[in-house]
């Protein structure tokens, strides 16, 4: 294996570890509403992405392309439709983490993939291979024994699943170096953000400099944490090939449901068992077509050269 395969699969494989154990900060915060945790999110984030792109010198390339993008209303409404979705998925995921619902959580990244190719092939009309349709009706079934096992719809693991999608559909549409990104993304959403939070202080509802030294470290820390494990990935997913991410991708919602299930003792039925078990068995198709994919383009490209 290469030196910069290495590299990058430490890089990547770290970004989805800090990725795992992320809802253990967001328990810590367990005393905080969600709504007041995501705005301190998203406005300390934007200010902590400044702060990076000054001390990495990427400023420059960070204004550059900030005025070329305010003249192309494409850009503005995928900007804007990110900022949105990104918002909705971090609402959704702290909100599950704070009122025990890891497990659900945990459930929407592992179907992430597949949602993802999903609305590529309805919106981008992209073709499915016997593999991914295998894959497809596995999860569903999965997805039904536990809607219909427990008479409600797993909403919380839909709405990551598919808020994510989007937001990577939407991203495509910017396309721009992550930590530029995601600058991008949080200012576009931050004024929002602390007006928010000035409306909770006018109610005499906020948290942040109102509680404790901890709890403000914590919510003015949450941008750093939001930053560090995005720049560790886009160092490591330059590095490695496109099918390697996808399967440390799984690294994430795995230490999720063991947290949720060892660490926070929330409830795994056999009725979930049976569920994950048709979910990572179509993952584990879906991955190995992936893969097997790959390898054919590989070969394909060695012999045209």
């Amino acid at each position: 294996m290469k030196q910069t395969d290495q590299a990058g699969i430490l890089y990547t494989a770290f970004s989805y570890f800090l990725w795992g154990i992320l809802p253990i900060y967001w328990k810590w915060l367990n005393h905080v509403s969600a709504d007041e945790i995501l705005a301190n999110r998203i406005f300390w984030s934007f200010w902590f992405m400044l702060l990076f792109l000054f001390v990495s010198k990427r400023w420059k390339d960070f204004y550059t392309y900030l005025k070329t993008s305010l003249t192309k209303k494409k850009q503005l409404f995928a900007l804007l439709l990110a900022s949105l979705l990104i918002s909705t998925n971090w609402f959704i995921y702290i909100w599950a983490v704070n009122t025990n619902q890891m497990v659900e959580a945990s459930l929407g990244y592992y179907i992430n993939p597949l949602v993802s190719v999903l609305l590529g092939v309805f919106i981008l009309k992209e073709s499915l291979s016997k593999a991914q349709i295998v894959s497809f009706g596995l999860a569903a079934v999965g997805v039904l024994i536990l809607t219909i096992s427990y008479g409600e719809f797993p909403w919380i693991a839909i709405g990551l699943a598919f808020s994510f999608g989007l937001y990577g559909l939407a991203k495509k549409m910017i396309k721009v170096e992550s930590s530029i990104g995601l600058t991008l993304e949080t200012m576009t959403i931050a004024p929002l953000s602390l007006i928010y939070l000035g409306y909770m202080f006018k109610e005499g509802t906020l948290s942040l400099f109102h509680v404790s030294v901890g709890t403000d470290l914590l919510l003015m820390g949450a941008g750093a944490v939001t930053a560090i494990p995005l720049l560790f990935f886009s160092r490591g997913a330059q590095m490695i090939p496109l099918y390697m991410v996808g399967f440390l991708q799984y690294i994430a919602p795995t230490i999720t449901l063991i947290l949720g299930i060892w660490v926070y003792h929330e409830a795994f039925s056999f009725t979930h068992l049976i569920s994950f078990m048709f979910i990572w068995v179509a993952l584990t198709i879906f991955t190995a077509s992936r893969v097997q994919y790959a390898r054919k383009r590989k070969r394909e490209a060695r012999l045209s050269a």
